[in-house]
């Protein structure tokens, strides 16, 4: 263990006074525009881990790692980590944070990208196996989307978001709650919620609770003729107007209400049924069948 001016350290992990410290010391104040609410307990961090599944050969990309609380957990224990930081001050501090608080040797596994996951389409070193996120509320599912699209190298995912959010991408087809984000995480990946995480172990404490979600990439993406940007159009277009039937609700996608039902009838498909009852392999089938695809009417 490397010592600083805190000699001996009473572990690598950080703890609330370690986070304020740091935080003032930086003249961070977590900001609501970028969904900043760091953990503080290290207990929690150590749970992410274990129930992502890290392995001692993984290559971790971790999005959004603020002060570093999940980055020094995750160093113990995969092989390698990336973390993706867009603010300018804490992407500045936390190499340092890692390695004043990790041996060298470890320390060395970690690389810092400056920029904004959303825009990211390459990582230094080996390709990722898995990621490991605390996500910002705002942009929980446009990111968590992106990277498993960029990076298909990631087998193994593991976010903790908004409680709401989290029930939303492992709704299953029939819920009220299952909608764009449920289908759309279920063409990378088998989805479910790992467990809930309580306000307290954050700071500041979020007027929302929070909970886990775990991704198991799919072996091979769903079988389709269509694309994926063609198949999330018809999920775009399903629920826009998700009280209305498919029929209605895809006319402008397939240029009218007859072409929609000719899609959806080639697909087998009740022209009657809503979106909320649609699997992702039946989303792809009427894509298939779509006038972009070439198939259907229209």
């Amino acid at each position: 263990m490397s010592t600083t001016d805190r000699d001996p350290l009473p572990g690598p992990l950080l703890g609330p006074a370690d986070i304020r410290e740091l935080a003032a010391a930086l003249g961070v104040r977590p900001t609501k525009q970028r969904g900043q609410n760091f953990v503080i307990d290290a207990n929690t961090v150590r749970r992410i881990v274990r129930t992502a599944g890290v392995r001692p050969d993984d290559v971790v990309v971790e999005v959004g790692p603020g002060l570093g609380s999940l980055t020094l957990a995750l160093l113990e224990a995969a092989d390698r980590v990336t973390a993706v930081e867009i603010d300018d001050v804490l992407a500045a501090a936390l190499p340092s944070t890692v390695a004043a608080r990790l041996p060298p040797a470890r320390a060395e596994r970690f690389a810092l990208v400056h920029s904004d996951a959303m825009r990211i389409a390459e990582l230094p070193g080996p390709p990722p196996t898995a990621m490991v996120a605390n996500l910002p509320y705002n942009v929980a599912v446009p990111v968590l989307l992106h990277m498993l699209a960029s990076f298909p190298s990631i087998e193994r995912t593991l976010v903790m978001v908004q409680a709401e959010v989290a029930d939303r991408l492992a709704a299953a087809p029939g819920s009220k709650i299952y909608g764009v984000p449920s289908v759309k995480a279920a063409w990378y990946a088998d989805v479910k919620r790992a467990g809930a995480i309580g306000r307290n172990v954050f700071w500041p404490a979020p007027n929302v609770d929070s909970g886990l979600v775990s991704l198991v990439r799919r072996p091979e993406p769903v079988k389709t003729t269509a694309s994926r940007a063609q198949v999330f159009a018809v999920v775009d277009a399903a629920f826009a107007q998700r009280r209305k039937t498919l029929r209605a609700a895809l006319a402008g996608w397939a240029g009218s209400a007859a072409a929609a039902e000719a899609a959806l009838v080639a697909a087998g498909v009740s022209p009657q049924a809503r979106g909320e009852a649609i699997t992702v392999e039946e989303f792809a089938a009427i894509a298939e069948h779509g006038p972009a695809s070439g198939g259907g009417s229209g």
